[in-house]
């Protein structure tokens, strides 16, 4: 027997990403969901970039938190992991 499916990629996730201070305002919304099925902190940063272009360049100068650690560019980002952006802050 065939199988159609052999060396497709398995379904899509939902990735929920949650932002904050004037990521939220730029994009409209406290988080938005990414079509995910896994990949690098750099690749979310594309995939964000694509979903929210009004946060784009802000995005990428934001730290990204997974799963409760601070995360760089190569590191991974599974499938149902608890992702947010921070945006730098300044103040006085």
């Amino acid at each position: 027997m065939h199988d159609e499916s052999a060396g497709r990629p398995g379904p899509t996730a939902t990735l929920r990403v949650d932002v904050f201070a004037g990521l939220a305002e730029a994009v409209g919304a406290r988080s938005l969901a990414l079509p995910w099925s896994g990949g690098r902190v750099r690749d979310l940063r594309a995939a964000f970039a694509a979903r929210a272009p009004a946060g784009a360049d802000l995005a990428a100068r934001s730290a990204v938190v997974v799963n409760g650690r601070h995360a760089a560019d190569d590191d991974a980002v599974p499938p149902g992991a608890d992702v947010a952006i921070l945006p730098p802050v300044s103040g006085g």
